[in-house]
C-alpha cells in the first residue's frame, strides 16, 4: 500500500474513532438563542458560498437563524467529524465518508444534500494536454491531487480503476495528494502532480487557462448527475432543536431552487456581494465568473438510500465496513418543508 494512500485511509479511520469518542465531551446539542434568533456555528469555504451562506443573505431562514462563521475547512470528512463532537452545529461531506461515520456509531444524520453533478457541473479528473495519461488504468502509480483525503475524490478514483479491472493494489498505488482547491491547477501546471480532481468553479477556471483535458469525469463513471453529500446534524441536537433544523433545512432547499432557476449572472453578482461583504481575509471573487450550476440533481437537495449505497464497493474494498450497509440509518427528509410527507424516508 502506498504511503499517501494509507495515510488517506489512517487520517480518516483515525478521525472517525475520534469522533466516535468525544461525541460525549461535545455540546450536548445545545444551542444559542437570543431573540428567538439561533446561531449556528459552522465552517466555511475559501473563495466560495455554500447554500446556508446563501439562503441566510437571501432571508430564506425566516430571520431564525444566524450563521456564526469560526474558521474554513478544504474537507468534508474533517467537517462532520467537527460537527460530531459538538465544534459546529452542523457540516457537510460526502455520503460515504457520512455512512463511514455514522456507521462507526457517530450519531449524526442527514438532512438535506447540498452539492453533487448536474450536465454543467460535475467532479472531473484532468491532466495536461501532453500527459501520457489516457484513461483511469493510467493514474497507477501516479499522483493525484484532490480536496482531501478519505473523500469522493479518492472513490472516484477508486471506482473508476476498479471498473477498468484493476487490484484492489493497484487501485492503493495511486498517490493522492490534499491540496486546498483554489491551488490544485496551479499544482497540476507545475508537475507536482500528474492529474488534478477538479470541479466548480476551480474546474472551468483551468478549462478556459487552456491546455488540460479530462481523463473521466462521474457523469462518465455513474452514468449521469449523482447526488454527491448531504448536510448532518447530531442526533441530541435535531432532538432538542426540531424546528432549528426545519429551518435550517427548508432554507437550505429554497437556496438549491434559487441557484437553479436564477440567471447565472444574476447567481454570480449575489455570490460576489456576499464574498465582498464578510471580508475574510485573502478571499479572491476571480473565480466565481466560472460559476455554471448549482450541482445538485435532486429537487430540494432530497436525500435517498442510493445517495450511500452507492459507495458500498469503496468501503467495503477500504475496511470501512464488512456488511451491507442499511442507508435508511443514516438520514431523514422529515425536516424538508418543501417535500411531501411520502418523501420523508430515511429515520
Amino acid at each position: 500500500m502506498s504511503g499517501r494512500i494509507r495515510t488517506a485511509i489512517s487520517v480518516f479511520a483515525a478521525g472517525t474513532a475520534a469522533a466516535v469518542l468525544l461525541t460525549a465531551c461535545g455540546s450536548g446539542g445545545s444551542a444559542h438563542t437570543e431573540n428567538g434568533v439561533t446561531s449556528l456555528r459552522y465552517l466555511g469555504w475559501t473563495d466560495q458560498v455554500t447554500l446556508p451562506e446563501l439562503a441566510e443573505n437571501l432571508g430564506f431562514f425566516d430571520g431564525k437563524i444566524e450563521l456564526d462563521y469560526v474558521g474554513n475547512t478544504i474537507s468534508g470528512p474533517q467537517e462532520i467529524q467537527t460537527a460530531a463532537t459538538g465544534q459546529v452545529d452542523f457540516g457537510g461531506a460526502f455520503a460515504g465518508a457520512v455512512a463511514k461515520l455514522a456507521g462507526a456509531g457517530a450519531p449524526i444524520t442527514a438532512v438535506v444534500n447540498y452539492y453533487g453533478s448536474d450536465e454543467k457541473s460535475f467532479q472531473g479528473y484532468y491532466t495536461l494536454d501532453n500527459s501520457p495519461i489516457r484513461s483511469a488504468a493510467d493514474l497507477v502509480g501516479k499522483k493525484v491531487g484532490v480536496n482531501t483525503l478519505g473523500g469522493q475524490n479518492e472513490a472516484d478514483i477508486h471506482d473508476a480503476l476498479k471498473k477498468a479491472g484493476l487490484s484492489v493494489d493497484q487501485i492503493k498505488s495511486v498517490q493522492l495528494v490534499a491540496l486546498p482547491p483554489p491551488n490544485i491547477e496551479q499544482a497540476l501546471r507545475q508537475g507536482q502532480i500528474d492529474a488534478a480532481a477538479l470541479n466548480g468553479q476551480f474546474q472551468q477556471r483551468a478549462v478556459a487557462n487552456g491546455g488540460v483535458r479530462p481523463i473521466f469525469t462521474e457523469l462518465d463513471e455513474y452514468g449521469g448527475p449523482i447526488n454527491g453529500g448531504p448536510y448532518v446534524f447530531r442526533n441530541d441536537f435535531i432532538a432538542k432543536n426540531p424546528d432549528v433544523v426545519r429551518t435550517f433545512t427548508t432554507g437550505v432547499a429554497k437556496a438549491i431552487e434559487w441557484e437553479r432557476s436564477t440567471p447565472r449572472d444574476q447567481v454570480i453578482a449575489k455570490f460576489t456581494e456576499i464574498i465582498n461583504a464578510r471580508h475574510r481575509a485573502g478571499e479572491d471573487t476571480s473565480t466565481l465568473k466560472y460559476w455554471l450550476s448549482v450541482g445538485v440533481p435532486a429537487r430540494y437537495g432530497k436525500v435517498s438510500d442510493e445517495d450511500f449505497t452507492r459507495w458500498q464497493s469503496w468501503l467495503e474494498d477500504t475496511g470501512a465496513i464488512d456488511h451491507k450497509l442499511d442507508p435508511s440509518k443514516f438520514y431523514t427528509n422529515k425536516f424538508n418543508s418543501l417535500l411531501q410527507p411520502s418523501d420523508a424516508s430515511g429515520k
